[in-house]
This record gives C-alpha cells, sequence and structure tokens, in this order.
C-alpha cells in the first residue's frame, strides 16, 4: 500500500496538477497577509480557515488523477480497503506539505509580529493554537474533497457542487448564532478559538467535533465508492 500511496503521489507532482491548488492557496494567503501584520494565532486561525476549500479541491484532483481502469486494477492487486485508504493518506500527505507552506509563509512575507520580548510566550503558545487549526482543518479537507472526487460522485460537475456546497457551508453554519453548526466542520470556531486562547477543554471538544465530522464524511465516501463499484 506504501508502495501504491507513493505512486499517488507522484502521478499528481508529474502530471504538475499539484501547482494550481498551491498557487490559489499561496495567493489566498498574500491576500490575507498584505492587509498587515497579526498575532501569530489569530493570523493562523484564518489562515486555515482559508485553506480548507484549497485542501479539498487539491484533495479531489489528486484522488482525479489516477484514471478508472488503473483504479480498478489497484483494487484487485492490493485490495478495495486498501486502494481507497491510500488514495485518503496520499491526499493526507499533500494536505501536509501545504499546510506546512501555509505555516511558513508569513513570516517569509513579514505578515506577523515577533515576540516583543525574549520573555514573551505569547507568540510561543499563538503558533502552537494555529498549527492545532491547521491540523484541524486536514482531515475535514481530505474528507471533503474524497467526497468530490470522480469516483465518488461520477462527474465534473457534482465534485464542483460537492466542492462548492461543502467550503460554504463550513464558513456560513459556522458563523456565530448557527442554527445547525454541527453540519459542517468546526473550522470557524476553532478560528475563533485561536484567536481567543480558549481553554484546553475547548480545544479537546473542537478536535473531537472535527475528527467526528471528518469520519462521518469519510463513511460517506466509502459509501458512495461500494455503491458505485
Amino acid at each position: 500500500m506504501t508502495g501504491l500511496v507513493r505512486l499517488r503521489l507522484a502521478g499528481f507532482l508529474r502530471t504538475g496538477r499539484a501547482v494550481a491548488p498551491l498557487l490559489a492557496g499561496l495567493v489566498a494567503l498574500g491576500i490575507l497577509y498584505g492587509g498587515g501584520r497579526a498575532q501569530p494565532a489569530e493570523a493562523y486561525g484564518v489562515s486555515a480557515v482559508v485553506l480548507f476549500p484549497v485542501l479539498a479541491w487539491q484533495t479531489k484532483i489528486l484522488l482525479d488523477v489516477e484514471p478508472d481502469v488503473q483504479r480498478r486494477l489497484a483494487q484487485v492487486t492490493v485490495g478495495v480497503a486498501r486502494e481507497r485508504l491510500a488514495g485518503l493518506l496520499a491526499a493526507g500527505v499533500a494536505a501536509l506539505v501545504t499546510v506546512a507552506v501555509a505555516l511558513a509563509f508569513p513570516w517569509l512575507v513579514g505578515g506577523v509580529t515577533g515576540p516583543v520580548d525574549p520573555g514573551d510566550r505569547s507568540v510561543p503558545a499563538g503558533v502552537a493554537l494555529g498549527l492545532w487549526a491547521h491540523l484541524l482543518v486536514v482531515p475535514a479537507a481530505v474528507a471533503l474533497g474524497a467526497l468530490a472526487s470522480r469516483a465518488s460522485v461520477g462527474s465534473a460537475g457534482y465534485g464542483v457542487a460537492v466542492l462548492a456546497l461543502g467550503g460554504v457551508g463550513a464558513v456560513v453554519l459556522g458563523l456565530t448564532g448557527s442554527v445547525a453548526p454541527w453540519l459542517a466542520p468546526p473550522i470557524m470556531a476553532a478560528a475563533r478559538a485561536a484567536a481567543g486562547d480558549a481553554a484546553a477543554l475547548t480545544l479537546l471538544g473542537l478536535t473531537a467535533w472535527a475528527l467526528a465530522w471528518s469520519a462521518a464524511a469519510v463513511g460517506g465516501y466509502l459509501w458512495r465508492r461500494r455503491a458505485r463499484s
């Protein structure tokens, strides 16, 4: 299965499909940090929200690179379960690389403020919260991108609709006072928690929420794959 993960990542890179989501992410982050410097926790919290649709789109592109015939051959070779898991793992690895770039980007362009004095602990704490917010987004974005992939929905039009609905819904349903926030991953709540220096119990609850939503979305993806096979 490790070889299949590497094969899918290699196909994603060699075909040049990795360039579009990376450039889109950098442009979005450049606009975000172009407005002025901010504290790391606040900047990274918003950055995670901005990256959510980009990572979902990146996942869809990665999963769509492989031809349908090659995907079926992989199922015969390594088994159905491992073939599907390999795609999700490859998308997760690609998402983590993009997250690493997003975490380094604001320091390169002067988008975040550094410590005022050597004893200031707010910056390391803010970076830790920002890292948490980005890692929280990864499984949810991979799950949404998988749901929107060709193997799941069957056509490009349906895939775009799933991406748009998931991306917009995550923001709208995540607003304060939403009537059904549980329908979306807690990316907006995580951004607010990071900016507000939330308690550890709140962070743990949001993490559990994000993992539960991601597990449900991955379950939907696997069910769609089974229904279409």
